[in-house]
């Protein structure tokens, strides 16, 4: 009950002042009546013992007969009082409408998406706060939306130019192949080598374009099965051996062997490809980044830890957006979409789970929980 009162909203005020005014229109309604009297008191007119005196000579009395003399006989007084009565409700309505007035007037403002707070009468109190509430709230998706629809902007603009700088690359160098056929087998085989990298690289843009529109039109399916986690771990590890080695990087996995994990075995290895990705690419050279896995009470948590330049804290809130980039002026080889974290995030809830950052000078730590109910033991 007292949930369903707090929905409904505080109107004592309205409720007394209706109520004022409904004993007013009945205090104004008996005052004709009494007044009524008064005249037929101090005229000595009785229209009840007249119409009985009338009709003496009948045995017995009509009430409805007498009711019908009465009314013929006063039409005067009746057809005023019923003429104040209406008046008196009329102006009851009229004040009562007004209200309606107001919250009409308060939606209308908030379909305008107009400046300033809606204001309506004291007794209104409670609808106003609601309708206030309401327009905050649409504001602020508005200012969501528009800072969303930005940043897809700004993604585009960046992927417009990272496709093109490969591109360039790869016209360029088969140019010179082409119009160099007796060039030195080495030089041709480098020029070579950089174009097929090129190229490469030119998919996996590509292929994050098409990431974009997937995982804006398509809900998340989880096929679970039985995994282990340190396996799951230390092959993602050795995946990105080619990243980590030429800048004298390592990957370090530290996950008991026994921990599995009742989960979409493709779809928590791109999590983790993805936080490793981000990792590698923002931490210094010749560091170490940490792996862990471990059941903390009723969750499995899993960590990747790096040593590199600290996440500002003003976006660490942002960092799991969709087509957010840390850094807009990184180079074409560290540049991405933005969507990476944002759909690690997305297959994490997917499992009832989170994921979250944490960035010092020391390190920056992303951090992955589970629950429990996706544990699956081997007892």
């Amino acid at each position: 009950m007292r949930n369903r009162k707090k929905v409904q909203g505080d109107y004592s005020r309205l409720k007394r002042k209706v109520s004022s005014r409904i004993v007013l229109v009945i205090l104004g309604a008996v005052a004709i009546v009494i007044c009524i009297f008064g005249y037929w008191t101090l005229t000595g007119k009785d229209p009840v013992k007249y119409v009985i005196l009338d009709e003496s000579c009948m045995m017995s009395v009509d009430a409805f007969g007498v009711f019908l003399s009465v009314f013929k006989s006063n039409k005067g007084f009746f057809l005023g009082l019923a003429v104040c009565l209406y008046i008196l409700l009329r102006l009851f309505m009229h004040w009562l409408v007004k209200y309606f007035d107001e919250i009409s007037a308060g939606m209308d403002q908030l379909v305008a998406e107009t400046d300033g707070e809606i204001t309506l009468s004291p007794e209104l109190n409670s609808m106003e706060q609601k309708l206030n509430a309401i327009k905050n709230t649409l504001e602020k998706q508005k200012r969501s939306a528009e800072k969303a629809e930005q940043r897809k902007n700004d993604l585009v603009i960046y992927l417009a130019h990272d496709l093109k700088t490969p591109l360039t690359s790869i016209i360029g160098y088969l140019s010179l192949l082409n119009e160099a056929p007796d060039m030195p087998v080495e030089h041709r085989a480098k020029y070579t080598g950089i174009t097929l990298e090129k190229a490469f690289r030119l998919e996996q843009l590509i292929d994050e374009f098409f990431e974009i529109t997937r995982f804006n039109l398509q809900t998340i399916v989880l096929n679970k099965s039985k995994i282990n986690l340190s396996f799951m771990l230390q092959q993602i590890a050795d995946e990105f051996y080619p990243m980590l080695a030429p800048q004298g990087k390592k990957a370090v996995v530290h996950v008991p062997e026994e921990l599995t994990l009742w989960a979409d075995a493709d779809k928590l290895a791109r999590v983790f490809g993805n936080i490793l990705k981000n990792a590698i690419s923002y931490s210094y050279e010749n560091s170490t980044i940490n792996i862990t896995a471990l059941q903390q009470d009723e969750n499995v948590v899993i960590t990747f830890v790096n040593t590199g330049d600290p996440i500002p804290t003003q976006k660490l809130e942002t960092i799991f957006e969709r087509f957010y980039r840390l850094d807009s002026a990184r180079s074409t080889n560290t540049g991405g979409s933005g969507l990476g974290l944002a759909i690690a995030k997305e297959i994490v809830s997917a499992h009832d789970g989170t994921i979250a950052v944490e960035s010092s000078r020391e390190q920056t730590v992303f951090r992955v929980i589970l629950p429990t109910n996706v544990i699956l033991s081997d007892s």
